[in-house]
């Protein structure tokens, strides 16, 4: 092994992306987890055999972890309406599917969240929560602004999820705290205007999100991993900046609530392609809705779905700065697809990497990255994986 700088100044060792490694109270078997990716595949809010066999092929394609997503902590919390919501109905399903992958001896994470203004309310058949109300694009209907009875209601809901998933063989939960959901939402100046305890100073702002992790620790101790998924910058104009979301980690790794961040970038609201990058698939976005839709997405589409460009790492840049100033364990995820950007991240001081759109093509990639070091990703980042969320999320390049 050889040693880097680490925040504060001493050395840090190397690690070896294929050694075992420790996430919190977990051992896991290497350093690459698969990300959360929506699957697409509850359609009664309810795992399906389909579902497990999705998060097999990678947990026996030689990834550490697996991460099912996204899985609601109230039925309005979920994007749309085939989608997990945590409940005691669905514990029979979900300890099957933890059961399943670690047959293949890797771990299961459940990624725990409420989608906030990204929840599509015609489909849930009730209003979506955001900090302020207001008319919603997803879901064509008005926002319902969030009460401090509904906040309080979402954190202990939060604890109650991750309880339960727990219960149901999980090895670690990830908190949903990006991509303006709810409490990504929060944490916007742009979408927050509020003016009572949750708005106003970036410390009111992340009220939500500080006590969500909060009350999970309190609900799990150290039975499982706690990790959460935090952007960086929303991308967008009048978001969250960089240096308000290195405070807000600041502040998670001071209250000693989750084990890990996993930095990302992006509103699923606003400008979903900075998390994604390389192609926007307008054409077929398009062709999922209905023929008025239809039209109306194929003309304006390009203005939600910009187009940047794919480059390996494309989030390092912005992850370095949490690195140097936290002492955290951190994920690196953004374009990893091979072993030079796994080993790239290591170097770089980081303790995971994660991994999407690649597993999708290539399941086994893992195993095959091991075996065979100089193995590139088939995948050409053209993002049409993305539009099949309607209907089982796949690679459509597959042959």
């Amino acid at each position: 092994m050889t040693e880097v700088p680490a925040a504060g100044g001493a050395p840090r060792a190397v690690p070896e992306v294929f050694a075992p490694a420790r996430l919190g109270p977990l051992r896991l078997r290497n350093r690459v987890i698969k990300a959360a990716t929506f699957e697409g595949m509850a359609p009664h809010s309810l795992v399906t055999d389909e579902l497990i066999d999705y998060h097999l092929r990678p947990a026996a394609g030689g990834v550490a972890m697996t991460t099912v997503a996204y899985c609601a902590v109230t039925p309005e919390g979920r994007t749309r309406r085939g989608q997990l919501w945590m409940r005691p109905e669905a514990l029979p399903g979900l300890r099957g599917l933890t059961a399943a992958v670690h047959g293949t001896g890797a771990a299961v994470a459940l990624q725990l969240g409420h989608a906030g203004p990204v929840a599509d309310a015609r489909s849930n058949g009730a209003p979506a929560l955001s900090p302020m109300g207001g008319f919603n694009p997803v879901g064509l209907r008005r926002d319902r602004a969030a009460t401090v009875q509904d906040l309080r209601r979402v954190v202990e809901a939060h604890a109650r999820a991750a309880a339960l998933a727990a219960t149901a063989g999980f090895d670690a939960v990830e908190l949903h705290l990006g991509h303006n959901y709810l409490a990504s939402a929060f944490l916007s100046p742009r979408l927050n205007r509020r003016t009572d305890e949750y708005g106003g100073p970036l410390r009111h702002r992340a009220r939500l999100a500080l006590a969500i992790a909060a009350s999970v620790r309190q609900a799990l101790g150290d039975r499982v991993a706690i990790t959460a998924k935090l952007n960086m910058t929303d991308g967008t104009r009048g978001g969250l900046t960089v240096e308000e979301s290195l405070q807000v980690a600041g502040w998670l790794q001071e209250a000693g609530s989750v084990d890990a961040l996993t930095l990302t970038a992006g509103s699923s609201l606003l400008n979903p392609m900075y998390l994604f990058r390389g192609d926007a698939p307008v054409k077929e976005f398009a062709a999922r809705f209905p023929r008025p839709q239809r039209l109306g997405i194929r003309l304006l589409g390009r203005r939600f779905l910009r187009s940047y460009p794919y480059e390996p790492l494309y989030l390092l840049d912005k992850a370095r700065l949490f690195r140097r100033e936290l002492t955290l364990p951190l994920v690196l995820i953004g374009g990893v697809t091979d072993y030079d950007g796994m080993e790239r991240a290591m170097t770089e001081g980081f303790d995971f990497v994660a991994m999407a759109r690649a597993l999708l093509r290539e399941p086994d990639l893992v195993h095959r990255v091991r075996r065979d070091p100089s193995t590139r990703s088939r995948c050409v980042h053209c993002n049409r994986c993305m539009p099949t969320i309607y209907t089982g999320t796949h690679c459509p390049l597959v042959d």
